[in-house]
């Protein structure tokens, strides 16, 4: 009889090993090629309610802003389903703190009013994000599209940052933030860059949307190696 042949197991890679990101080190993002990325939340603004002039000084400052630039901005949008679970748990505990039973069974009535009203209903929230990168190699005689291209993509794959270098680095891109910030404020926009518990929390939420929701992460300072690890 023909011996049944069976196919060999298929072996997946783990996520770490997909993802480009080497290291998240004092608010920025290391990649797996050496280039780095300083990323920004920016607020927003209703450009809809302003009146022609204001619609008008927007655009004109927009375009003032992107004429300003001699490096590469990627600016991100971010559209997820409203998670108000942090809100309802800081609810949960004022109520258990509350020694009024009145005051706390409206407190109850409110936190299910607010978890049916979400539940029942696929209310979106936008953030918004200007990504800034930098690499060690990008030349100025360069061409446009040369350093755009070369400024997201970096040059040498799996080059290691040395201290020293990464310090100097992380100088030059704040320099680059504060020309951004500069340019988005003259729009009426706030600005804020991303510290490294606050960069590991919006990789984590983008690369586990489903997990997210039940499992919170951890502090960056409670982290071990052996949990990036497993």
């Amino acid at each position: 009889m023909a011996q049944e042949m069976q196919s060999p197991k298929v072996v997946g890679k783990p996520t770490q090993d997909l993802l480009p990101l080497e290291e998240i080190r004092d608010g920025v993002v290391i990649l797996r090629d050496g280039t780095m990325r300083l990323v920004l939340l920016i607020s927003s603004i209703n450009f809809a309610l302003k009146s022609q002039d204001e619609q008008d000084a927007i655009i004109y400052a927009y375009q003032e802003f992107l004429n300003s630039l001699d490096f590469p901005v990627q600016i991100v949008i971010s559209s997820r389903k409203m998670d108000i679970t942090p809100y309802l748990e800081q609810v949960k505990a004022l109520r258990e703190k509350q020694p009024n039973e009145l005051l706390r069974l409206q407190m109850d009535e409110y936190v299910n009013f607010v978890d049916e009203l979400v539940r029942g209903s696929s209310i979106m929230t936008k953030t918004f994000f200007v990504v800034i990168p930098f690499a060690v190699t990008q030349s100025r005689q360069e061409g446009f599209f040369s350093r755009m291209t070369k400024g997201i993509r970096g040059t040498a794959a799996g080059r290691k940052v040395s201290d020293v270098e990464f310090d100097h680095n992380r100088t030059q891109l704040f320099q680059r933030a504060e020309q951004v910030a500069t340019g988005l404020q003259g729009m009426g926009l706030r600005v804020v860059p991303l510290n490294t518990q606050e960069l590991l929390e919006l990789y984590y939420t983008m690369y586990n949307p489903g997990t997210s929701r039940n499992q919170r992460l951890k502090n960056a300072g409670q982290l071990r190696v052996a949990e990036f690890q497993e």
